[in-house]
């Protein structure tokens, strides 16, 4: 029986980060890695796509990071979608923040690229 390849969506305001995280989890883990500059794409994408989970930058001009997931939860084609945010803001009040509007896990900036994919996995309790 074959596995599904798992995709995931990558919502980041800076490219440089959003190619070096989405290489390294094609690489590492060998999903299939969607992105967006910005939560509004980012939300028509996953509507549209319907990723296996949406790894969120907090810290975006548009739509922050809550703005993004709240609209993501309020939306009956993307509420079921696991979010795991990525960000330099990640102090306790933050992160309950990010817990609070329903974030399966938080990882912090700068990211371990060689152990992106495997947090992410441990998040969602994926196998890799």
């Amino acid at each position: 029986m074959t596995t599904k390849t798992k995709r995931v969506l990558f919502i980041d305001d800076e490219e440089d980060v959003r190619a070096l995280a989405c290489f390294c989890i094609e690489l590492e883990a060998g999903w299939k890695m969607l992105s967006a500059s910005g939560g509004r794409k980012g939300i028509a994408i996953a509507e549209t796509e319907q990723p296996d989970a949406i790894l969120l930058d907090a810290m975006m001009p548009d739509l922050d990071g809550l703005q993004t997931i709240a609209q993501l939860r309020a939306n009956p084609k993307t509420q079921q979608i696991p979010v795991v945010f990525i960000t330099a803001k990640a102090q306790a009040s933050d992160r309950r923040r990010f817990y609070a509007a329903g974030a399966k896990g938080v990882i912090n900036k700068p990211f371990d690229s060689l152990t992106l994919a495997s947090q992410i996995a441990g998040f969602l309790g994926w196998s890799q």
